[in-house]
């Protein structure tokens, strides 16, 4: 097949969760015989130059430069219009030309877009079968902002996320079928009772990468990892510190939290200053903070799809306790593949049992492993996605 793959960030290198899904996609459908033609943002020369290596992974590239003073004029230029403001925001005329002059002269089998907010890139594709990978709704993502900031920040995030609510209905009723990464994602999407056909496939993690090693790990060292430049994990942290770490270090003194992830803001520097907190920034492999860790927590209020530090702290046999909103994302049963936590003194018990019990902390850091093995390889979702891709072929012949 002819593939068309439009995708909101340039998917190399795959380090971030925006970036993972969309290049192991694009690597399966070239490495299964399809010629893939990308189109995709780059936001810096940076990013434009670590990006090039993705061309080893497609037909064609097709990037477009977006800089913040554009992306910020269109976001405003939206605020008093039906569109929402993430649809500025991902805009580049320069793409959305190229794209639309390569659906002119070529003949594609298939448009696959990941992302909603660069939906709009492929207006012109009618006639050719069409799946949208929503990933997250991201519009309950907005609406969830909504009740955890301030005015006005409350009301921008829930005028954003009302009318991207409208816009997902609205894309999932024009594309032959729309995709997600979790039952849960998908409960949402169909309750908009707007698209034409649904369903869904799991993030996978790269498990021979992010695997156990026979180092030893320390046993009061604690990890959180992920951007803390995204307001759902330095909300997470900042509550944590503030009320579960206390009474953990009330137990066992030396318990240590080292939060790993870049562009930490002032506020999450600042929780430096805590008795046993490290904040990081941005390091070189996350690998060797997590599996020196005796275990990793994921305490997310706001946590829509899956939580890809979750999987790859599965994958390391490194024990998560995390949110119940975090472990709605994950294909695993709590209590036996990581654990739940719903207030301070609930992370506080689990955190002190497993640094205290060795036996407990092991007995879950090898079931962990294995359910990733099991249930979020990235081959077996892969092998999802071309029954998909088969389906709406079949359709729409």
């Amino acid at each position: 097949m002819k593939i068309l793959f439009v995708c909101h960030r340039l998917p190399f290198p795959p380090k971030r969760g925006g970036k993972i899904r969309p290049f192991n996609i694009i690597r399966h459908l070239k490495e299964s015989g399809h010629s893939v033609t990308v189109g995709s943002l780059a936001r810096s020369e940076e990013e434009l130059e670590e990006g090039q290596p993705l061309r080893e992974y497609c037909d064609k590239l097709i990037l477009g430069r977006v800089n913040a003073a554009a992306a910020t004029a269109r976001m405003i230029a939206r605020l008093p219009t039906a569109i929402p403001s993430s649809m500025g925001y991902f805009y580049s005329p320069g793409l959305h030309r190229e794209i639309k002059k390569e659906l002119q002269q070529d003949r594609f089998d298939l448009v696959f877009v990941h992302c909603s907010s660069v939906a709009q890139y492929v207006s012109s594709a009618n006639g050719v079968p069409s799946i949208l990978d929503f990933g997250d709704m991201d519009s309950q993502k907005w609406l969830d902002y909504s009740s955890y900031r301030r005015f006005p920040l409350s009301m921008g995030y829930w005028i954003e996320g009302t009318k991207l609510c409208r816009e997902e209905k609205r894309l999932a009723r024009r594309f032959d079928l729309s995709t997600c990464t979790t039952h849960a994602e998908l409960k949402t999407l169909r309750s908009f009772d707007a698209a034409r056909q649904t369903d869904w496939f799991p993030n996978g993690v790269d498990a021979a990468f992010f695997s156990p090693t026979e180092e030893p790990y320390d046993p009061n060292q604690v990890c959180f990892i992920g951007r803390m430049d995204y307001y759902p994990n330095q909300q997470a942290m900042l509550n944590f510190c503030n009320s579960a770490l206390p009474l953990i270090q009330l137990r066992r003194p030396a318990t240590k939290l080292t939060i790993v992830g870049a562009e930490p803001s002032a506020e999450i520097r600042k929780l430096a200053e805590k008795p046993g907190v490290t904040v990081t920034g941005t390091v070189p492999d996350v690998r060797d903070y997590v599996r020196g860790s005796a275990l990793s927590v994921a305490p997310l209020a706001i946590a829509r799809g899956t939580q890809n530090k979750i999987l790859e702290s599965m994958a390391m046999g490194v024990p998560v306790i995390c949110s119940k909103a975090a472990a709605g994302g994950v294909d695993a049963v709590p209590g036996r593949h990581l654990l739940v936590a719903e207030s301070p003194e609930q992370y506080t018990d689990h955190v002190i049992r497993l640094l205290e019990k060795a036996d407990e902390r092991k007995e879950l850091s090898i079931a962990a492993r294995q359910r990733v093995v099991s249930s979020h390889s990235w081959p077996a979702s892969m092998t999802k996605l071309d029954g998909i891709i088969a389906s709406v072929a079949r359709s729409v012949s």
